[in-house]
């Protein structure tokens, strides 16, 4: 007898199988990420396609197969339509849905990274929030995200020496955890220059102050240099994936 599970979740891939099945990977508020297979999903006569597709947010159900969890209903809750409006705000959709699909391989509910995942994807969808800003949404997101896995790094005291920083030329080291102080920076060849300003960023976007955040003019020089940050960051963790 098949035990009928239901849930919400935010549909992150798809992938075509067979003639007309669909894989889609989904991260859900009650089992984290899974993978469901619609069954004959892509033909003009089924009943689920209109309730599930990249992007959405749906409530599912599914049952348990040998292989694949296989879906049995689906009904759409948002589509997040303002987000494939706009050609960058999309591209950070997908970004912030790789790094998730990347880095959550096992099924395991987390109602901390369901709920910034949602805020992620209802902010972006704001029609009032320029692709500018959504770019700077997908560091907000790529930092709470890993924070949330444990990968939290030192904005406030030398990640090695645990002195109390002082402004001036500071050094951002991704193997020592943080940010470090120029007497520390003389004795690693990690150390990389971090402007003050990337670190007055970097602080909002710790405390989760995306509305002061969202307020403060960013000029391109911040982005470039938030981009090298992260990308610096995303290297040394455990897969393949660049800041965007």
């Amino acid at each position: 007898m098949f035990i009928y599970h239901r849930t919400k979740g935010i549909v992150l891939k798809k992938d075509d199988r067979g003639e007309s099945d669909q894989l889609f990977t989904v991260y859900t508020k009650d089992f984290g990420r899974i993978l469901v297979l619609g069954r004959a999903i892509r033909k003009i006569s089924s009943k689920l396609r209109a309730g599930i597709d990249i992007f959405y947010l749906s409530e599912i159900e599914f049952i348990q197969g040998k292989a694949y969890k296989t879906l049995t209903d689906a009904l759409v809750i948002e589509k997040f339509s303002n987000i494939r409006k706009n050609l960058g705000k999309l591209k950070i959709t997908y970004k912030i849905a790789e790094i998730t699909d990347n880095f959550l391989k096992g099924e395991e509910k987390d109602d901390k990274l369901w709920t910034l995942l949602l805020d992620a994807f209802r902010s972006i969808d704001d029609k009032e929030l320029k692709a500018k800003k959504a770019k700077l949404l997908l560091y907000y997101y790529i930092w709470h995200f890993f924070s949330l896995l444990g990968y939290e790094f030192q904005l406030y005291h030398c990640a090695i020496c645990e002195k109390k920083l002082i402004a001036g030329q500071l050094f951002f080291n991704i193997e020592a955890g943080g940010i470090i102080c120029p007497k520390c920076a003389l004795e690693s060849d990690k150390a990389k220059p971090i402007d003050l300003n990337s670190i007055k960023i970097l602080r909002i976007i710790s405390k989760k102050d995306w509305k002061t955040l969202n307020r403060i003019k960013i000029e391109s020089i911040d982005f470039k240099s938030l981009k090298n940050l992260f990308e610096n960051y995303l290297s040394h963790l455990p897969g393949e994936i660049e800041a965007g």
